[in-house]
């Protein structure tokens, strides 16, 4: 009669444990993005190497893509270790490109837009840990918006109109947070389904791959947003 309440009690445990675990590799990441973003954004060296050749952006995103993908594809076969060095590679390296936002929009513009996007992301994934509803077909449609907004996005390199990325912008902001909602739901899933046990490595890497979800839904949102009521530093 006692045995029931006990698993219980060592599932929730087991899940908290877990979810912890993926928000704080997710608070790692974005910290690491951010301080390297600032500190490359103060070095006039290294804007010059970054910015001023665009074969150094190219490879720099290429990198960046490569990492995610490697990842994502072959996280199963990775040990721990390597999976987590890839997360803060790719972290840092986001943050080297992101450090563009410090000479476009001000200071204070930013730090307001990221505490918009921070409640934003908040509401969303508490929305998708609570809910009862299946989010899986409004998440298929989400990563259908989501390759619409990419393909728009490269269209507007060569068109470079201002009111097609201030539309892009705002159908962006419905996409990540659906997919924040979404990605959410999937962790708690994913954190309900663990048999106990399970190898420590395989839990590491099951909530880097968490992480790295919930940071590209978090990254992607604050680009929007910043997008949409980012002030100009002029």
């Amino acid at each position: 009669m006692q045995s029931l309440p006990l698993d219980r009690t060592q599932t929730q445990v087991q899940v908290n444990a877990f979810v912890r675990s993926v928000y704080n590799w997710m608070a790692a990441g974005l910290a690491l993005t951010g301080f390297v973003a600032y500190y490359v954004s103060t070095s006039e060296a290294i804007l010059r190497v970054v910015f001023g050749n665009p074969m150094v952006l190219i490879v720099l995103v290429i990198a960046q893509l490569g990492l995610v993908f490697t990842l994502a594809s072959r996280v199963h076969k990775m040990e721990a270790s390597t999976a987590t060095a890839v997360f803060v590679i790719y972290s840092a390296l986001n943050g080297v490109t992101l450090s563009s936002i410090f000479l476009v929009y001000a200071k204070t513009s930013i730090v307001s837009v990221f505490f918009i996007c921070a409640a934003t992301f908040l509401a969303c994934s508490v929305y998708g840990w609570i809910t009862r509803r299946d989010l899986t077909s409004m998440g298929n449609f989400m990563v259908m918006g989501l390759i619409g907004i990419i393909i728009a996005s490269l269209a507007n390199m060569f068109f470079k109109s201002y009111g097609l990325q201030t539309i892009i912008s705002y159908i962006g902001v419905l996409v990540f947070v659906g997919l924040t909602a979404y990605d959410t739901q999937k962790l708690k899933n994913m954190a309900l389904s663990q048999p106990a046990g399970l190898d420590a490595g395989v839990i590491r890497k099951g909530a880097i791959m968490g992480a790295l979800s919930l940071y590209l839904d978090f990254i992607n949102l604050f680009i929007m947003l910043l997008h949409i009521f980012g002030g100009s530093r002029d």
